[in-house]
């Protein structure tokens, strides 16, 4: 099994997952092609080799033509503006730069809301796989921003991570992850750094309050360096990709090194200012082709709403990214029927379960547990005859198909059709899709 590994010890940005992919392999050429496939102008992209404590790599430089990132990979001892309008005036000396720091320069940028970049990403020719990667990596960024400037998702400006140069980094490290293509995604601790950060709220112990949220739920570490070392794209390339994190003392089995990459960062410090990326071919037994992520769990016990009161909660919590709501009978003190609320969910949306809870429910108080999630990949298709069409979700181990099944509302559907039962009706979906069968 082939496996991408980020060994995060310095932190981790966007510039220097892109230089850390490209010294890893990825065609350069074919990275530039495939980014032009965004329809954006006024942009260039270089790669130069570099060194930091004796350790050379690559450095990616997005030039937009005011000679920023020339100066860029990762600096963070620029002042953060972290005002509601996402706007951060920082130094122009970036070593080892915030990608989120990108300055007033970019006003000129149309390109500047979630809508804005999300509407770029979703309209363009980008490969799937990198498409649907970038987005996510965006969606999270504006949610963690949504929430530390207490403004709707869709009303956050990106002042400097929509900038163009930032586009190209997470859109440039969503293409390298395609073109690479490993069966798994791992990932160390996440070296988070110290110091503080200077913000229009004052000054903030580091990491930055966008990095904080993105990073919940996910192994880290502090002190390693007086720096900030992760920035918020960074963050979230590791929670949109990563599929396991391997912490200290569990060990990762055995596996053979297949190649190197490391990312340069511009400053230079008493330790490398380096993100290092690896390449692995691990034994399918350490393996087995199951993924898993870091969820939360919040629960409360019930036992004075009714039913359509509960039906309702459920509604909202679901229109909020809940992955799952369950209802559970309990008896309760008193001898009383209740109910157990269970709400699971990405960590970052904690804050959107928690108003939930107390905005829609009698609740005065509930429980949260960080869980982690085991699940099989899926692939999903819409088969097409006669019948009309109908969603197929296919789940795997590792890449070989384990069973799918069609929705059940499209069954339903030819069933009352054609009057015959939901197994009937699956069997003429199959067979008039052509050929399609159960696994």
């Amino acid at each position: 099994m082939k496996t991408l590994h980020f060994d995060c010890f310095a932190g981790i940005s966007g510039d220097m997952t892109l230089g850390a992919l490209v010294d890893l392999g990825v065609d350069r050429g074919e990275l530039v092609h495939e980014l032009e496939k965004l329809g954006l102008e006024g942009w260039k992209l270089d790669f130069v080799r570099d060194e930091r404590n004796g350790v050379t790599g690559t450095r990616a430089i997005v030039d937009t033509g005011e000679n920023h990132h020339a100066h860029h990979d990762h600096d963070h001892d620029h002042e953060h503006e972290h005002d509601h309008d996402h706007d951060h005036e920082h130094e122009h000396s970036h070593e080892h730069e915030h990608d989120h720091g990108h300055s007033r320069r970019h006003e000129h940028h149309s390109h500047n809301s979630w809508k804005d970049i999300r509407n770029i990403l979703e309209k363009s020719a980008l490969r799937e796989g990198a498409k649907k990667r970038a987005v996510d990596i965006f969606s999270r960024i504006a949610g963690a921003e949504s929430r530390v400037h207490g403004v709707p998702v869709d009303d956050v400006a990106f002042h400097e991570v929509g900038a163009m140069d930032s586009i190209i980094d997470i859109a440039g490290a969503a293409i390298c992850l395609d073109l690479l293509a490993p069966d798994m995604i791992t990932a160390s601790e996440i070296e988070l750094g110290g110091g503080t950060v200077k913000c229009a709220h004052g000054i903030l112990p580091a990491p930055a309050p966008a990095t904080v949220l993105l990073v919940q739920g996910l192994p880290v570490k502090t002190g390693g360096f007086n720096r900030e070392m992760t920035t918020p794209t960074g963050a979230a390339i590791l929670a949109a990709s990563v599929d396991r994190f391997i912490v200290t003392g569990e060990g990762s089995g055995i596996f053979r090194e297949l190649k190197t990459g490391t990312g340069i960062g511009a400053r230079k410090m008493d330790k490398p200012n380096i993100l290092r990326v690896s390449l692995r071919e691990t034994a399918e037994a350490v393996h087995p082709g199951w993924k898993s992520e870091n969820l939360v769990l919040l629960e409360a016990n019930i036992d004075d709403m009714t039913g359509e009161e509960l039906g309702f909660l459920m509604e909202r919590f679901f229109e909020e990214g809940a992955l799952d709501v369950t209802f559970t009978p309990l008896t309760m003190k008193k001898s009383r029927p209740g109910t157990l609320v269970s709400v699971l969910g990405r960590p970052e949306k904690t804050d959107v379960f928690r108003g939930c809870f107390f905005r829609y429910s009698s609740t005065i108080g509930f429980r949260e547990i960080p869980v982690n999630r085991v699940f099989l990949g899926r692939e999903e298709k819409v088969l097409k005859g006669a019948f009309g069409e109908a969603a197929e979700k296919t789940v795997f181990t590792g890449k070989e198909p384990l069973r799918s099944k069609i929705e059940f509302e499209d069954r339903a559907r030819v069933a009352r059709e054609r009057h015959v039962t939901l197994g009937e009706a699956d069997r003429i979906i199959r067979e008039e899709a052509g050929g399609g069968r159960r696994i």
